[in-house]
């Protein structure tokens, strides 16, 4: 049975190598090709225009207290001319919609909300008399999607995007995202955009005005992470068909085609993914041609967990709504009527990403049983190790090489070092308390657990580490 196991065990490894390195290299060409197609004169001829198309906006929130004053006050900010934001308080509990009846004086306004989308009743509609654009709806608590929903309802927009309530958007975050949506007409359903780190930086008035690496190891070991999902898997797999998700921190869509598909299902765990499978299904069924594009320059800033108590939650959440949307459209896999995206993406997510969980523990578990009790040469095995560790630090490595080269986030030589120890650093604990935690996410969706837990956060005014931090704890249902 040994050479057998051993069999399987090479053929996944160098299946998963092979897939890495073919996304590297698509993703190479695909960030070359879009800083190639880079206009600098785009943004004063777009601006100067009067018939830009209107964005939506939509902020769901549920006890946000501690950071929606500054997410709003941010994407105010935001470098586009024809915008309105709509903020869904969704039955929070603490002083989250107080706080932006102090700041944005609201009042209570006569606007209609539509029923595209079946939606939890909401209480009442307000209007900022200061802020012109703003739109705040209070709905009874209804879950994250169901916030987006009523959102979605209430946008006036033909495009809506899609933002968390703890994130603050680059300026010029939006007039990169428009870019798809013009360059190809109706063809484009949806934009993805990059998620970064908040920690470690200094926030002003609900702008980053300097970004550099926190004190937090964990923290550091996530840029690394979100660097590796961002610039070589989501850029690879705009290649290969589109990517299964729009993270939803940050996507742009047109309004039209979400409610075609039924905008955010209601029960799923992770709804941003399941969207956007949905969308690819549906529109493959009707045969219509459509884009979903993720792009690696519109940009927005959120907050990493810094304890592991809430890391845990947040990982093994992610898991059970990558679970979730892998069980709920099966049919997909390797099947050649959905194209590429059923044949090569699906897949790839479904062995790498929902089963990689139990392929790497029980790679853990059968070397240490070989090594301890024979069976293979304890050199060899040590090998394949130091491999595979030296595998994932190179891929890790060209990550923070293609972001230098093409973004320059992170400047100078002592944060580029950080970040290359971080990458090397995370093989050895962090990525098996990681292990850990999306083995604890599938056990929790194969029993049928769908709570988001408690989380925290510290709000973006105090990432400046060098003042006190005050921590709000909530419960986090939107």
């Amino acid at each position: 049975m040994t050479p057998y196991i051993d069999t399987l065990v090479l053929v996944y490894f160098l299946s998963l190598n092979f897939v890495y390195g073919m996304l590297i290299a698509l993703s190479v060409y695909e960030l070359v090709a879009r800083m190639a197609s880079r206009l600098p004169e785009f943004d004063n001829i777009f601006l100067s225009q009067e018939s830009s198309p209107p964005i939506s906006i939509l902020v769901p929130a549920f006890n946000e207290e501690a950071s929606i004053v500054d997410s709003v006050r941010a994407l105010m900010q935001l470098i586009y001319p024809s915008l309105s934001v709509i903020v869904v308080n969704d039955g929070s509990t603490d002083e989250t919609l107080q706080r932006l009846k102090e700041r944005f004086e609201l009042v209570p306004t006569d606007l209609v909300v539509r029923r595209d989308v079946e939606t939890q009743p909401v209480k009442m509609i307000y209007h900022s008399s200061v802020e012109s654009r703003l739109i705040v709806v209070d709905k009874e608590n209804g879950g994250k999607a169901d916030a987006l929903n009523v959102g979605i309802n209430a946008a006036r927009s033909p495009l809506v995007c899609c933002v968390d309530s703890d994130t603050i958007l680059d300026r010029k975050a939006l007039l990169r995202m428009i870019e798809p949506f013009l360059y190809y007409d109706d063809q484009v359903i949806a934009v993805g955009g990059t998620v970064r780190l908040a920690n470690g930086c200094k926030v002003k008035d609900g702008i980053i005005e300097e970004v550099t690496l926190p004190k937090s190891w964990l923290a550091r070991f996530q840029i690394v992470e979100y660097l590796r999902a961002f610039l070589f898997g989501r850029m690879g797999y705009n290649r290969l068909g589109g990517n299964l998700i729009i993270s939803g921190a940050f996507g742009l869509f047109a309004r039209d085609k979400l409610v075609q598909a039924g905008a955010y299902q209601e029960g799923s765990i992770g709804e941003d993914m399941e969207l956007v499978v949905r969308l690819h299904k549906s529109l493959i069924k009707k045969k219509e041609k459509y884009r979903i594009v993720f792009l690696p320059d519109p940009v927005c800033y959120t907050e990493a967990p810094e304890t592991l108590k809430v890391l845990g939650k947040q990982r093994d959440r992610w898991h059970r709504g990558l679970s979730d949307t892998m069980m709920r459209h099966k049919e997909m896999l390797f099947n050649p009527a959905y194209g590429k995206i059923g044949v090569v993406v699906f897949p790839i997510y479904f062995f790498f990403e929902f089963l990689g969980p139990v392929i790497e523990f029980f790679g853990y578990i059968y070397f240490l049983y070989i090594i301890l009790f024979g069976g293979v040469d304890v050199n060899f095995t040590l090998l394949f190790f130091i491999v595979a560790i030296c595998g994932g630090f190179l891929l890790s490595l060209q990550s923070i090489i293609l972001d230098a080269l093409s973004f320059n986030i992170y400047k100078g030589a002592k944060v580029r070092a950080g970040l290359v120890l971080a990458a090397w650093l995370e093989n050895f604990g962090y990525r098996q308390i990681t292990l850990y935690y999306r083995l604890r996410g599938l056990f929790k969706f194969i029993t049928g657990e769908k709570s988001w837990g408690t989380m925290s956060r510290k709000g973006f005014e105090q990432k400046n580490e060098n003042e006190p931090k005050k921590e709000t704890v909530q419960e986090k249902g939107a």
